[in-house]
């Protein structure tokens, strides 16, 4: 036989890896527009607008990252996400934010865990904003009903997330929460430090230096890869190269945006 049929017939027959999300959804808005005066009744810019672009924020956004990189992804999320809004007001040419609207932001909800079957998934990724949706003692239980649980956390951190097998979280959270971090949970640490790269069991996985349009959804897209990529190979190293340079391409782009 032909070894590329072969070779195309063995990526057909080949599972897809499924992975659940669950954590806290938004809709993200961007306005891009144009100022060029202030308000006559305040010294305020005006805003005149131009464009809109809009999609599924935070939990959301790893969801969309999932499957744009072609995994069998699953979502677990507040129903109520479309009117929870995160709307920004950007300028259209050099990228400046002039403010962020939030409507919605104590509306998340709680999980409900048990509606989820966990043993029909391949790996667990817990996208935690700490916006009330997801406890420590759920993320506990998480941990404990999959053994191959992602987290990626605004909470700090404690004995709730001992049982985790990867703990991803960026410099900033680190530096706040670091005095909480003992032996056995540095070793599953994953700190993300924007254009320098990201650090694992002191090593640090340098990215290239690109021109960084915005950061926003960049953390979404680094776990997204990284667990997909530990899940095919079971190379940490590996996994963290490649999530680096997926999160380097996202930042390139305008927006929350998709590998």
């Amino acid at each position: 036989m032909d070894q590329t049929i072969q070779k195309e017939w063995n990526l057909m027959d080949k599972k897809k890896i499924k992975i659940l999300v669950i954590g806290e959804s938004c809709r993200d808005i961007f306005n891009y527009g144009y100022c060029e005066r202030l308000c006559p009744e305040a010294p305020v810019p005006v805003f005149n607008l131009i464009r809109t672009a809009e999609n599924g924020g935070m939990a959301r956004n790893v969801y969309s990252n999932l499957l744009a990189m072609n995994a069998d992804a699953f979502l677990y999320t507040n129903k109520n996400w479309k009117n929870i809004t995160k709307t920004r007001f950007v300028e259209e040419k050099n990228n400046h934010m002039f403010m962020r609207l939030d409507i919605g932001d104590k509306d998340y909800g709680k999980v409900n865990l048990k509606k989820i079957k966990f043993s029909n998934y391949d790996a667990v990724i817990i996208s935690d904003y700490n916006k009330g949706f997801l406890t420590e003692k759920d993320i506990e239980d998480i941990s404990d009903k999959h053994p191959n649980t992602f987290l990626d956390t605004k909470k700090q951190l404690g004995d709730w997330c001992r049982k985790i097998k990867f703990i991803k979280i960026n410099n900033f959270e680190y530096n706040r929460t670091k005095h909480l971090v003992d032996e056995n949970m540095e070793e599953k640490l994953i700190i993300t430090m924007g254009p320098e790269g990201c650090k694992y069991q002191n090593i640090i996985f340098p990215v290239e230096e690109v021109e960084i349009k915005d950061s926003s959804g960049a953390g979404d897209t680094f776990i997204s890869a990284f667990t997909l990529r530990y899940l095919e190979t079971e190379n940490v190293h590996e996994a963290l190269k490649y999530a680096s340079n997926s999160a380097t391409k996202v930042v390139q782009k305008r927006g929350v945006s998709t590998v």
